[in-house]
């Protein structure tokens, strides 16, 4: 069982999910961990969306609490989790984030749907949820939340100098990993912001055009050419020269298909993947210092077109995290099942390099389950 702060504390198997902003389903993984060090990566699963759910989903995007379509998309949500969850043993907490429909740091808030106390009592196991409000609360822009997951994983993996993750989701992420400090919370250990578009406007440009939910294997893309007016528009947005921590809603830069919208469809998703792909690019300038390597996850990966763009843009080993032995469908699953650890433990989440908090935090609700 989880123990209280200030006791010896051994590790615990954790289940922790995931329902990212490309809409296509529920990852959940299981972490042996204390909270600190990673002592075992356990069973995963995956509980795909059906059409008519990501419609919902898809339909509740950017909608904040009351508003049409929310209460739809929860129970959406709530039905995946509950389903694929069901199904695992032997678990001692639960790290659930839930959906995000909206968020915006510096203005409403962030907004995830998904009722952490009914997943408790549905699973009879403690649930850790809410993770983000905190950091929001206290300044933060509430994401990226996974690198401090990343720290251990560096650990985990046994890299010594310094590197990069790179989530490629809907939305971008880098987190630079000092793995050399002590702790993910030490000044110098992490820099953690997100880079831009990723997949997002690729897979809305294939749903409008193909009613497809992605470009698989860039077979469009690898047919066209990125298109270099449209590139230069996408990189004139502000959002570039600002210094990270920072972060994006999933429709931030939603012009970008209007961009490329007099393009043939080719030349519109090489282009679209040019813009995910340079906005790596910018992002690596803003690093303590150069990283050996980044290890690339999320399905941005799969895509060989966007991976041979950013081998050829970086002054850096590019790979993906398969490469290390990480299951780059699954580290952000993982991510919430080692949050969730540290959150019961009473550790920091997030700290102002990662999402400019003004103080490390420790985010995260808990719910217990049916007694």
């Amino acid at each position: 069982m989880l123990q209280p702060k200030g006791k010896p504390q051994a590790p615990v198997r954790a289940l922790g999910a995931m329902s990212g902003t490309s809409l296509d389903g529920v990852d959940v993984a299981v972490v042996e961990t204390d909270g600190i060090t990673i002592y075992g990566l356990g069973e995963t699963a995956y509980r795909e969306y059906t059409p008519e759910e990501r419609k919902l989903l898809s339909a509740a995007l950017g909608r904040w609490p009351g508003e049409p379509g929310v209460l739809a998309a929860t129970e959406v949500v709530q039905r995946g989790h509950e389903e694929i969850m069901s199904g695992f043993h032997g678990i001692e907490i639960v790290g659930f984030h839930g959906q995000t429909l909206a968020h915006d740091p510096r203005g409403r808030g962030t907004h995830q749907i998904g009722d952490g106390a009914a997943l408790a009592r549905a699973l009879n196991l403690p649930v850790v949820w809410d993770f983000r409000s905190a950091d929001v609360e206290m300044g933060g822009e509430g994401a990226p939340l996974a690198p401090f997951f990343h720290f251990a994983c560096a650990r985990w993996i046994g890299a010594e100098k310094p590197l990069c993750f790179l989530n490629l989701g809907g939305v971008g992420n880098l987190t630079w990993v000092n793995p050399q400090a002590a702790a993910p919370e030490d000044p110098g250990a992490l820099l953690a912001f997100d880079t831009g578009p990723a997949n997002a406007p690729i897979n809305d440009l294939m749903q409008a055009r193909f009613g497809e939910m992605y470009d698989r294997d860039g077979a469009i893309a690898v047919q066209g050419e990125v298109v270099a007016g449209a590139l230069e528009l996408f990189l004139d947005d502000p959002y570039f020269s600002r210094i990270p921590p920072k972060s994006l809603d999933r429709n931030a830069f939603g012009d970008m298909v209007e961009l490329v919208r007099e393009l043939n469809d080719a030349d519109a998703a090489a282009t679209l993947t040019g813009m995910a792909a340079v906005s790596v690019l910018r992002g690596m300038d803003h690093c303590p210092s150069p990283p050996e390597r980044v290890l690339v996850t999320g399905g941005g990966r799969k895509n060989p077109v966007l991976m041979e763009m950013l081998t050829e843009a970086l002054d850096c080993a590019v790979a993906s995290v398969e490469s290390v032995g990480l299951d780059g469908d699954m580290l952000e699953a993982q991510a919430f099942a080692h949050l969730a650890v540290r959150v019961a433990r009473g550790m920091a989440t997030s700290c102002p390099t990662t999402t400019g908090v003004k103080m490390a935090v420790g985010g995260g609700r808990i719910s217990k389950g049916a007694q």
